[in-house]
């Protein structure tokens, strides 16, 4: 071989193994494109995330929407790569609304929905007709319901998540006045109502502190929020490494060396 082209590949192979792993891997993935609604995640992400991805040399490039549907839409169409502000519940209803293929591929703290007052006391006793907002939406208006159903101020009867209604109070001894809004109203809501049901990334968004509700939701699994992608995306590299970051000892350290997360609901890899 001419002298000339055994040192080319001697310069060839120099290179090829000065290359990190990280950047051959990352070579077609570079950048993550993460989006966000108004609340807490965002927050999480930024502090404990991010530092893991970086690490595996990815950049993070973030987007903030006013509403879940408009940031489940941008994931679907690949204007992003993946969205954090919802519960598996919500992204089953949204996908069979839309013909979508959106799916969760890890769990994240999530703060529970919580029933709050600027006007009462835990302690004071409930009257007919104290008024109390809740989720206008079935999914979250279940959770409400749930909330109301556990102080013993309503009884309800069972039904799919994506058809309940205020008629599915069947009982209110109480004599409670229930107010149907806007999730994103509720903590505004607060100076006219009585009680407000409100969602936990809206509450925290807005001041509120989870230690200072009423009550708070028994959070189960399925309203445990997630990080979504297109279906096909699941199984991607850059995904992977997202649901790594999250079960990294280093995210954990970061969620429980915070105060703000207090009151929130841990996924299982927590344990």
């Amino acid at each position: 071989m001419p002298k000339t082209a055994r040192l080319l590949l001697l310069f060839l192979f120099a290179v090829l193994n000065a290359s990190s792993p990280v950047a051959a891997r990352d070579a077609a993935k570079a950048e993550i494109k993460v989006g966000f609604v108004p609340g807490p995640y965002v927050d999480g992400f930024k502090a404990g995330i991010e530092p893991e991805l970086k690490k595996k040399g990815y950049t993070v490039r973030y987007y903030e929407f006013s509403t879940g549907l408009e940031a489940n839409t941008a994931v679907f169409r690949n204007d992003i790569d993946a969205n954090i502000m919802q519960h598996t519940v919500f992204l089953n209803a949204y996908n069979a609304r839309n013909g979508t293929d959106l799916a969760g591929i890890v769990q994240v703290p999530t703060p529970p929905m919580g029933l709050y007052s600027k006007k009462h006391s835990r302690d004071a006793a409930v009257k007919p007709g104290m008024t109390v907002a809740v989720p206008n939406d079935p999914v979250n208006l279940q959770r409400a319901l749930w909330i109301l159903r556990d102080l013993k101020w309503i009884e309800i009867k069972d039904n799919n998540p994506v058809d309940v209604t205020e008629l599915d109070v069947i009982k209110n001894p109480s004599g409670i006045k229930i107010v149907p809004l806007e999730n994103a109203q509720a903590p505004r809501a607060l100076d006219d109502v009585d009680y407000a049901a409100v969602q936990g990334n809206f509450a925290i968004y807005s001041g509120l502190k989870l230690t200072e509700a009423i009550a708070l939701e028994k959070m189960g699994a399925p309203y445990i929020n997630v990080v979504a992608v297109r279906r096909g995306n699941a199984d991607a590299e850059w995904a992977g490494d997202i649901v790594a970051a999250y079960h990294s000892d280093g995210f954990k350290q970061t969620i429980r060396a915070d105060r703000f997360h207090d009151g929130f609901t841990l996924p299982d890899y927590f344990r």
